[in-house]
C-alpha cells in the first residue's frame, strides 16, 4: 500500500486545490498538494518536502486532521494521510501542477477531485473540519 500526504492550507473558508497536468497519471484531475512517503521518512518531513517542491512554501506548523485507505480501479491501494497545514513560509506557487486554485469550503464537491480525495471533500464541504479548525484558532 502506498502511504501518501496531503496538505489542507486554507484562507478563511477557501482550501487551496491544484489539477494535475495532462501528461500523467489522473490527468487533469484536481487533489490538494502532497504526495508519496519516501522510504525511511515520517510524514510530517514527506508534507514538507512535497510542500517545497510543489508550491515552493515551507511548513512550520502542520497536524493531522484526517485519514484513510483507498483503492483504485487498476489495483492501487493508497493510505492517505491529510495535514491542516496551519503555518507556513512564503506564498505558495504552481511549480508542477497545470493549475492551483483556492476554492469555497460549498465549492468544493463541485471540483472533479481524484477519488481518494472524495472523503476529505465531504468532510470540509460538510464544515466538519473547518468548524474544528474555527474552535481551535480562538
Amino acid at each position: 500500500m502506498l502511504k501518501v500526504v496531503a496538505g489542507i492550507l486554507h484562507q478563511g473558508d477557501r482550501f487551496l486545490v491544484c489539477q494535475r497536468r495532462g501528461d500523467g497519471p489522473f490527468p487533469h484531475k484536481w487533489e490538494f498538494p502532497g504526495g508519496k512517503i519516501e522510504s525511511g521518512e515520517g510524514a510530517r518531513e514527506a508534507l514538507r518536502r512535497e510542500l517545497k517542491e510543489e508550491l515552493d512554501i515551507t511548513v512550520e506548523k502542520a497536524r493531522e486532521v484526517f485519514r484513510h485507505a483507498h483503492a483504485y480501479a487498476d489495483g492501487t491501494r493508497v493510505e492517505l494521510v491529510f495535514f491542516d497545514v496551519r503555518a507556513y513560509r512564503g506564498t505558495p506557487r504552481n511549480r508542477v501542477f497545470e493549475r492551483i486554485a483556492w476554492v469555497a469550503a460549498g465549492e468544493l464537491k463541485d471540483v472533479d477531485f481524484l477519488e481518494g480525495d472524495l472523503p476529505l471533500v465531504q468532510a470540509l464541504s460538510g464544515g466538519g473540519l473547518v468548524s474544528e479548525r474555527r474552535e481551535e484558532s480562538t
